[in-house]
């Protein structure tokens, strides 16, 4: 099959698959959107917002619909390295053995990723980022395809753990989850408070997954689109020859170029799932906040005179 044939059958089951979410979630379109993005650009997602807005439910329910294995992990204070990855136990035979963790799964839900010390944090590290894990010295691979999608509660600071910038560059993107509008919320309480049961259908499989995360790979990208992404991300850095004034004064440090690859990435996939055979700077820009805005830094005078890290990236794009 041609690619621009391969690319008709992912905007196809792209819809089947919408829909398919769409019979449990009411609403967070573009949540959905930039989730399932993530994972067809071979990307992993921390989703933002406040309790009870059905962000563990979605990636449940994303699961489901992509037959994939999923393990949800609750981070604690108490949560340790081997909670996760596994460890090694003494067999009959007086035999090391590795009992493999909740890790060795297709889809990860990290719930509450902050709510766990940096030791802990740190053991998805090399699972997000190599795909793999080190336990007694031997390398462990993990299932393929992997996606991590992390929770965080934005608003309950006691007892929580800021994530480290190195993991959270880890992060392809950063979802803010919002209220959900007056008929959205009407029509969540009409669905979740009588007896109707949903049958969600898998629409792809763990292999279907991996050739659309191959075809996003080969989808070609003009210059100057790729040219506008890495300005973009330079405008971030405030030493940088294309940084205007804003940069300047309200940034101590800008992202790293692992955002111009998510930019790219993230725009072949946002411009694949609507029909197009390559993207253009429409599709850059309509994937920067999430990938932007947990790798900005703003600095206290930002903070001072109102200036939120999405208004920032506006003003960059």
């Amino acid at each position: 099959m041609s690619d621009t044939k391969a690319i008709d059958q992912l905007v196809e089951h792209y819809k089947e698959l919408k829909q398919e979410i769409h019979k449990v979630i009411v609403g967070q379109d573009d949540v959905v959107d930039q989730v399932l993005i993530s994972i067809f650009s071979r990307g992993h997602c921390l989703l933002v917002g406040v309790p009870g807005l059905a962000k563990t439910l979605l990636v449940n329910t994303i699961s489901q619909t992509l037959g994939l294995s999923f393990n949800r992990i609750q981070f604690t204070p108490d949560l340790m390295p081997s909670d996760i990855i596994g460890s090694e136990i003494l067999d009959e035979n007086r035999q090391f053995k590795f009992i493999k963790g909740p890790l060795f799964s297709n889809i990860i839900l990290a719930d509450e990723i902050n709510r766990t010390p940096p030791k802990t944090q740190s053991a998805l590290l090399e699972a997000m980022q190599e795909r793999s894990v080190t336990a007694g010295g031997v390398n462990y691979k993990l299932p393929n395809p992997f996606f991590v999608l992390a929770t965080q509660n934005p608003i309950e600071q006691e007892g929580t753990y800021p994530l480290p910038e190195a993991q959270l560059d880890r992060f392809m993107f950063n979802v803010w989850v919002d209220y959900p509008s007056y008929v959205e919320e009407l029509a969540i309480v009409k669905s979740t408070t009588s007896d109707t049961k949903i049958e969600l259908r898998h629409v792809l499989t763990g292999d279907n997954i991996i050739e659309y995360q191959d075809l996003i790979r080969r989808i070609p990208v003009a210059d100057n689109v790729m040219e506008y992404a890495v300005k973009l991300v330079g405008k971030t850095r405030a030493n940088s020859e294309f940084a205007p004034q804003i940069t300047k004064d309200f940034i101590s440090w800008g992202a790293g170029p692992r955002a111009s690859q998510f930019l790219i990435v993230g725009a072949k996939c946002h411009a694949a799932i609507r029909g197009k055979y390559s993207p253009d700077i429409e599709d850059v820009k309509a994937v920067a906040k999430p990938i932007l805005r947990h790798r900005i830094v703003r600095n206290y005078r930002a903070e001072a005179e109102g200036y939120s890290m999405d208004s920032i990236i506006d003003a960059l794009l």
